[in-house]
């Protein structure tokens, strides 16, 4: 076993994945830096592109990409108070009142670092415990997949929406657009409505891009007919202590370094939580341990190290679900999904036994985009600046150009495109009405995991309906699933009383 770790940390170092590793963080951070671009938003329109890859390198490409647009949305937050990415915007609180007083590039090295540290303990959690719980993982069978799937949909529906019967409702298209295609027992299509491309069923591919790209592109068009351009100029001020971050300021904000990172990694193990929730809870928290909590949302640099170190810390940790159970944690570790099936491997605990070495040089690959992260930050922080005021009309027609023929490039597929156009304009309307876009995307991932358990499980069961609960460790998930729908319904109810 030994010299499996061995041997994956040192493919992890071969140049090619070095390089891949490297363009991934780049531009990542320069697609956070961007208002209204994320990191599923890029893993989406560069899934593509991971075709012409070997597995290893497509893989730290995209882990490599994430890692840098979570940073990446620190950057546009500080400066102009406009969050590259959702979980940012609670760096922007401290972040923006730094950059008002010309200490603009003081409070993004203090996010660099912060993200950098978080992450890294989220990687050492990752590697620590993933193998063992895979273990644990192999043990369960379909009842228990069945039950354990019904829990992360019903903690994933509360994601982009107010409501849990919508995100549900969300959940539950998205299943039934993941059934399209033929039906894996009898070999017959279904849902085709007689058109022949949708018999090999929806690729993640149009999806993804169109839900998760496209629809930002109309989301933010509309916004700019109506409110205009607001484009903010930014100002650096010259003094070295309003640039740099000393030793002390630093190990100031250590212990809250380390406690926002422990809650990252909790909170990005536990599907559908995501990043905002992690920033948001750890600022919280730091500001409730502050002896100086009144200087919160001034401009204090310990706010903007909880927020930073809690939501980078998701993007390793959100992986444990993924590697261990084969389900994603957020929506980036459900888009790293399509690029694992296109290289011919499914995610869950089985990856440890078939393909054992090439999880160790993924875990290598994290190690080497959270180095390069803190390198490339470092250098290229004055240039990454800069892009927070590209103009519309250079950035939204890369964007729509990119979108078209990535959606194509994937199966070489007009009618891919016009599937990715059709779904970009369901997210539109879903965003419009508070359905969860994102809560869709992953009931569209899980559908064959759920439906095989299903169907595993009523066969096996020879249609005994009642032969789950002669499993204790469904039930136990069934219950949680019971308390979770109760809990946020009642919640709901004494809200609107």
């Amino acid at each position: 076993m030994f010299e499996v770790v061995i041997a994956g940390f040192i493919d992890s170092l071969q140049f090619s994945n070095l390089l891949f590793v490297f363009i991934g963080v780049t531009a990542g951070m320069m697609a956070g830096a961007i208002p209204g671009v994320n990191g599923p938003m890029a893993i989406a329109l560069c899934i593509p592109l991971s075709y012409y890859m070997s597995p290893m390198a497509a893989i730290g490409f995209l882990v490599g990409l994430n890692k840098g647009a979570f940073f990446g949305g620190a950057i546009s937050g500080v400066l102009l108070n406009t969050p590259g990415t959702p979980e940012a915007a609670a760096t922007t609180w401290d972040g923006y009142p730094l950059s008002q007083q010309g200490k603009g590039e003081k409070a993004l090295r203090m996010a660099l670092y912060s993200s950098v540290s978080g992450d890294a303990f989220a990687t050492i959690v990752l590697i620590l415990v993933a193998a063992p719980l895979a273990a644990v993982a192999l043990y369960m069978g379909p009842p228990e997949i069945f039950a354990l799937i019904c829990l992360a949909m019903t903690i994933i529906a509360g994601l982009g929406t107010t409501s849990l019967v919508r995100g549900l409702i969300a959940a539950v298209l998205g299943i039934l657009v993941g059934t399209i295609g033929m039906e894996p027992v009898s070999a017959l299509p279904r849902l085709t409505f007689d058109i022949y491309q949708l018999e090999r069923g929806i690729s993640l591919i149009p999806i993804g891009i169109g839900m998760l790209a496209f629809s930002e592109i109309i989301i933010q068009l509309e916004r700019r007919l109506k409110y205009g351009d607001t484009n903010r100029t930014m100002s650096f001020s010259d003094k070295k202590e309003d640039r740099f971050i000393s030793w002390r300021e630093y190990c100031g904000s250590f212990r809250t370094i380390i406690r926002s990172a422990v809650s990252g990694t909790v909170v990005g193990a536990l599907p559908g939580l995501g990043a905002p929730v992690a920033s948001f809870f750890a600022y919280d928290q730091a500001k409730k341990k502050s002896k100086d909590p009144d200087a919160f949302g001034k401009g204090k640099l310990e706010g903007i190290a909880a927020s930073e170190a809690a939501n980078s810390a998701v993007v390793s940790s959100s992986l444990i679900p993924l590697f261990t159970l084969g389900i994603p944690g957020n929506v980036a570790a459900a888009m790293l999904i399509g690029a694992f099936v296109i290289h011919g491997m499914i995610p869950g605990p089985l990856m440890f036994e078939e393909n054992a070495q090439f999880i160790y040089s993924i875990y290598g690959s994290l190690i080497i985009a959270n180095i390069f992260l803190l390198g490339v930050g470092r250098v290229g922080l004055k240039t990454f600046c800069k892009l927070v005021q590209t103009p519309a009309v250079i950035l939204y027609p890369i964007i729509i150009f990119t979108c078209l023929m990535g959606s194509y490039l994937a199966q070489y597929s007009i009618f891919d495109v016009g599937l990715m156009l059709f779904f970009a304009f369901v997210a539109y309307f879903m965003r419009k009405f508070k359905f969860s876009h994102i809560s869709f995307i992953i009931g569209f991932i899980l559908a064959p995991i759920w439906e095989t358990a299903l169907q595993q499980l009523i066969i096996s069961s020879e249609q005994n309906p009642y032969m789950i609960f002669t499993r204790p460790v469904a039930i136990g998930l069934l219950l949680i699933t019971a308390f979770v729908v109760a809990r946020t319904t009642l919640t709901a109810i004494r809200k609107n009383k």
